[in-house]
């Protein structure tokens, strides 16, 4: 997972600050903080983050492509503009349909001590 560098008050745009790779997910970190994280991610068609279980709602937000977000084994397909919240200690499995880049925001509040 990489670092990525955005500027207090400085406009970007989200699409733009990461690329696909071929057959691959790449993941970069915009914001890393005890109390959450704010992530980017490219997926090429028809691959996965591996499936989990996290012990904080996670709030995912499609920004190009389409993408299947499964919640304890119940698909739902989003497009780019949707948004879904994953409830916390769920089964939750991300599989990109077609190229697709998402933001995913985990907020910890109440959990500060504790480091995803």
């Amino acid at each position: 997972m990489q670092l990525i560098e955005i500027e207090d008050s400085e406009i970007h745009t989200l699409v733009d600050i990461i690329e696909y790779v071929p057959n691959s997910v790449v993941s970069g970190t915009i914001i890393q903080r005890n109390t959450g994280s704010i992530r980017v991610i490219a997926m090429d068609s028809g691959v996965a983050l591996a499936e989990k279980i996290s012990p904080f709602k996670t709030f995912i937000q499609i920004i190009e492509g389409k993408a299947d977000i499964v919640i304890d084994n119940n698909s739902n397909i989003l497009i780019a503009g949707q948004v879904i919240l994953i409830p916390a200690h769920t089964t939750n499995l991300i599989r990109a349909s077609k190229p697709s880049k998402l933001v995913i925001t985990i907020i910890k509040s109440g959990y500060e001590g504790i480091v995803i």
